[in-house]
């Protein structure tokens, strides 16, 4: 794969990691966590595949293959990161909703 297409595979699934976590938040305000939860799902699966490219390029930088560092790679990375951050805080935010939600005297996991 060349540099164009890793850069282009991460925003790719960075982009529809961080869609399926807000898409995953909506379900969540509206009390539908069983649609929030498979929406975080995906967004999991979105970011292990982004990490996956992004672990290939660590383990051939650390065999002496180096990559350029372009300012398309550092905006996949930072596209990457802010995908993982809106997963961790909506993940937290739904946790927040499952609370607001719990009729009065339930008792769930959160």
């Amino acid at each position: 794969m060349d540099l164009e297409q890793i850069v282009f595979t991460i925003i790719s699934h960075a982009g529809n990691a961080k869609s399926n976590s807000f898409e995953a938040l909506k379900h969540a305000k509206e009390g539908n966590f069983k649609e929030a939860e498979d929406c975080l799902k995906k967004a999991g699966e979105e970011l292990l595949k982004a990490h996956h490219v992004q672990t290939d390029m660590i383990h051939k930088e650390a065999r002496g293959e180096k990559q350029e560092v372009t300012l398309l790679l550092v905006h996949a990375e930072d596209h990457l990161m802010n995908a993982i951050l809106a997963k961790e805080l909506i993940t937290e935010i739904i946790e927040l909703y499952k609370i607001i939600y719990q009729p009065k005297g339930a008792t769930f996991d959160v």
